[in-house]
């Protein structure tokens, strides 16, 4: 479960040894110094941060491990069998081409939505004198069960959620500028915060050929 912390730095496209067209997640990834060590997790830090934009027990702490203060501080889960220090710095070599990653992140908030864009509703009839295009509608019925189920699709806020996308192929990695490129989208706006970790459910391949897609997973609030 080991990974890194990164940012998202924005779409491009890459061509793929047959010549395909291949759209590409660019992740500025690392290098993430260990922070603290503890029995299952270990905490990792990423980004430079100003000493007058932390609290004096967080520079504290940074002083006293003798490390540059970070903006971003998360803990992921340790690998077995691996011995890790405080101070060392994880980078982008940790992934390889072919490998399979999870990517998670907050994807882009688009406020308050009606039904039709946030659950993507068929809505109502559209002739015959209809005045219920996008509208609700009923919601529950009177006697039986008397009340509305929880979990009913309404309009309310949309976006803005911890997603998580899952066995997306690494394309490049390049360890001079901490950069790593994934086949297909990554949730959340540029430069928004992402974490990396290697993929659970999918191995890595061989060199050649390029993964089908990601599965996208939503965290539920």
């Amino acid at each position: 479960m080991i990974g890194l912390i990164g940012k998202k730095i924005g779409m491009t496209q890459v061509f793929a040894s047959d010549s395909s067209q291949v759209g590409v997640t660019a992740l500025e990834a690392g290098p993430c110094p260990i922070l603290r060590i503890m029995d299952k997790n270990i905490q990792l830090g990423f980004e430079l941060a100003k000493e007058k934009n932390l609290k004096k027990p967080q520079l504290g702490l940074f002083k006293k491990l003798n490390i540059a203060p970070r903006k971003v501080i998360k803990d992921l889960s340790k690998e077995a069998n691996v011995e890790y220090k405080v101070g060392d710095e994880l980078k982008v070599d940790l992934f390889a081409e072919g490998d399979f990653v999870d990517v998670c992140g907050i994807s882009i908030g688009k406020g308050f939505q009606g039904g039709m864009k946030r659950w993507h509703w068929q809505g109502g009839p559209r002739t015959h004198g209809s005045t219920s295009h996008r509208r609700v509608g009923s919601i529950g019925s009177s006697t039986t069960p008397g009340r509305v189920f929880r979990g009913h699709h309404m309009p309310g806020h949309m976006g803005a959620e911890r997603v998580t996308v899952q066995n997306l192929k690494v394309i490049k990695v390049d360890l001079e500028n901490n950069i790593i490129l994934v086949e297909g989208a990554v949730p959340g706006h540029k430069n928004g915060y992402i974490v990396i970790t290697k993929a659970i459910k999918k191995k890595a391949s061989a060199a050649g050929g390029l993964a089908s897609g990601g599965k996208k997973i939503v965290a539920k609030k």
